[in-house]
């Protein structure tokens, strides 16, 4: 199972001043052109205290110059590694392009009212989900999380205001490197860097494929 990928490259010059205007560009390109399911997705690795690592895939919400940000549940496995952790990593998969987006840098939570301003965009379904699933835990069966949205929905109709849960929010992922993987021919990728520097501007640097 072998593609043979591209001929067009990426070159240095045609990059934009910081890696998110890059990002943005790309971004569009796969919503708009490409027509890729769910361009957003991102598989997000982070590792515990002891350095064991995980990844499972999130959906990107928003990003900005301040960083990249998503939401879930802050007694899932994935926000108690960054509790103990803050460095992770965010890889957007855009396969069907022989394109990736690799961001490196540090999560902190968002504050609770951008949390809850997003929490309020949410389908209802997804707000009362937020509360029916204890993320990450484990459970006797599918009959616990079945009952408990019930419950929820018994309490919370459609059309009544479901309240932020405490336990549930975002991070936002501030880049310190920021990777563009376009695949070339022969696996002779081109592969360029932004990285963080002092002064909060980039230095761009090519990896070898």
């Amino acid at each position: 199972m072998r593609e043979q990928y591209r001929a067009e490259g990426l070159a240095e010059a045609d990059l934009a001043a910081t890696p998110v205007e890059q990002f943005a560009r790309w971004f569009k390109q796969a919503a708009t052109e490409a027509h890729l399911f769910e361009p957003n997705a991102m598989v997000v690795s982070t590792a515990d205290a002891e350095g064991h690592p995980s990844s499972r895939t999130v959906l990107l919400k928003q990003f900005d110059e301040q960083g990249f940000v998503f939401y879930t549940n802050y007694d899932s496995r994935k926000a108690s590694d960054l509790a103990r952790n803050p460095y992770v990593s965010l890889l957007f998969p855009w396969h069907p392009m022989a394109r990736q987006v690799i961001v490196t840098g540090v999560a902190r939570r968002t504050g609770r009212d951008e949390t809850a301003a997003y929490f309020r965009t949410r389908p209802h379904g997804s707000q009362l989900g937020a509360w029916a699933s204890a993320q990450s835990s484990v459970i006797d069966s599918r009959d616990q999380v079945d009952t408990a949205y019930t419950d929820l929905a018994a309490r919370y109709p459609e059309g009544e205001q479901v309240p932020v849960p405490p336990h549930w929010g975002g991070f936002r992922v501030a880049p310190e490197r920021v990777e563009f993987w376009q695949g070339r021919e022969n696996r002779l990728h081109d592969r360029l860097r932004y990285v963080a520097e002092a002064d909060g501007g980039w230095r761009v640097e090519r990896l070898s494929p």
